[in-house]
Parts: C-alpha cells; structure tokens; sequence
C-alpha cells in the first residue's frame, strides 16, 4: 500500500501555480506505476522510495524538476531522459527543465522508467561510482634536487607517494608524481 506524506501536499500546494499540476502529474505517475511507494521529504524536496531512493522532484520560482536516481541505469529507447537534461540546460533532475505539462515525458515512459526502477532496486544493482582519473605531475627540478641532497631524503621522497597512496581512501587515487632523477 502507497504511504503519502502529508508534507508533500504542503510542498505542492506552496509551489508556483504554473508548477503544481505539473508535480501532482508526476506524484500521480509514481504512485501509479509503484502502488508501494514511500513518499518522504530529502533536502527539502519530495521524494519517492520503492527499497531505496527511486525518484525525485522539486519546484522553483520559473521551473521544476524531476529525477531518477539511477537514470543512467534505466533503458530510454527514445532518448527521453538524455533529450530532456539536455534542454534543461544546467536544471538538476535528468527530465530537464519543466514550465508547462507539455514539458512532460509522456505519461507511458514515466510509468516504465518506474517499473524499471523498481526492478533495479529489488534487485540492488546501484550505479557504479566513477573513479577518478589519475593525473601524473611533474615536480619542479628544483624542489626534486633539494629533496636529494642526501640519502635520508632521497628515501623519504621515494617512500612518500607509496604512504601517500596506502592511506587514501578508496575511489580518490593520489596523483602519480614523476621526479626528475638526480645521481649521487
């Protein structure tokens, strides 16, 4: 059974007009296509979960916006979620920049993107994390000779990346540093 929350109706009645039929749409969609959605508030938005985050929406002064959790993750055939950021211009959510009910996916993709969602989540498939890349820097010659005058310093600065790298968390890799080698 769907569990609505009442600050959700709060949330939509306080919104600009142009944006509530808009958010009731959605609402509508959701608890349609996922009669067993939780409705909650995150970070002051109105939020759907189904065993984990699956959508949310939020409303501005000229705009409001909608979004899966794990859009990239959802087949889009038509390129309905890509389209739409796309336009939306740099509006967060992945159904881009809604004005008007026109705005909408059609009322048949939402549902799917839904029951596509829902499915993820049963199953616990999340959306990898990116890692990031590892960029090599090029100490400066001048710091590489001051740190090899002596033996002491030489293994210092040869054992400092590999500590460095050891205590970083994981998904942050430290940046591979290339010295300029000095001889004895």
């Amino acid at each position: 059974m769907a569990t609505k929350d009442k600050r959700i109706d709060d949330y939509i009645a306080k919104a600009q007009p142009f944006a509530q039929p808009i958010l009731k749409k959605m609402r509508e969609l959701i608890h349609k296509a996922c009669p067993e959605v939780t409705e909650t508030i995150k970070w002051g938005m109105p939020s759907f979960e189904y065993n984990s985050p699956m959508f949310g929406m939020a409303s501005f002064k000229q705009h409001c916006v909608g979004g899966f959790w794990k859009s990239k993750l959802l087949k889009d055939p038509k390129n309905l979620l890509g389209e739409r950021k796309a336009k939306g211009g740099d509006a967060m959510g992945n159904l881009g920049r809604m004005t008007s009910m026109k705005d909408l996916p059609p009322d048949k993709a939402i549902i799917d993107f839904v029951k596509q969602h829902m499915k993820l989540n049963e199953e616990g498939i999340k959306v990898p994390k990116k890692i990031a890349a590892v960029r090599e820097l090029t100490m400066p010659k001048e710091l590489t000779a001051a740190l090899n005058k002596t033996k002491r310093q030489k293994k210092l600065l040869r054992n400092f990346h590999l500590q460095a790298n050891a205590s970083m968390p994981n998904g942050f890799p430290m940046p591979k540093l290339k010295q300029h080698v000095t001889k004895d």
